[in-house]
């Protein structure tokens, strides 16, 4: 529960800033964590029957990235931060990634390039 207050006190916008003192970017998604969260439910549509169908499907759901690391980051709460350290523009934090939170800044407990990208 204390990462879920942790994770409330972010905002997007504010600067993050990995465990070496580097500049990762800054928050662009705020998600609190559901401990319920158990899978990442795939489009059950068939897209291309309508316009609005084709659009819906082409959607990205967040968390963009594999199912399992989906999941987990549903689970736990994570940020979507924007970045140009990385090929995709941005990466994923977890909450418990998140060492404190204070004034505009995030700083993590861990590396830039323990983070994942977005896929």
């Amino acid at each position: 529960m204390d990462q879920q207050a942790t994770v409330s006190r972010v905002t997007t916008g504010m600067r993050v800033v990995d465990s070496a003192g580097i500049e990762v970017g800054t928050v662009d998604l705020v998600q609190r964590g559901d401990p319920n969260a158990v899978t990442v439910q795939a489009p059950t549509t068939d897209p291309g029957s309508s316009l609005d169908e084709l659009i819906e499907s082409a959607t990205v759901e967040e968390p963009d990235v594999p199912a399992d690391l989906a999941a987990r980051l549903l689970r736990t709460g994570y940020l979507k931060v924007s970045t140009d350290l990385v090929p995709t523009g941005a990466v994923y934090v977890l909450a418990d990634q998140i060492a404190t939170v204070s004034d505009a800044t995030v700083h993590l407990n861990t590396l830039t390039t323990t983070l994942p990208p977005e896929a």
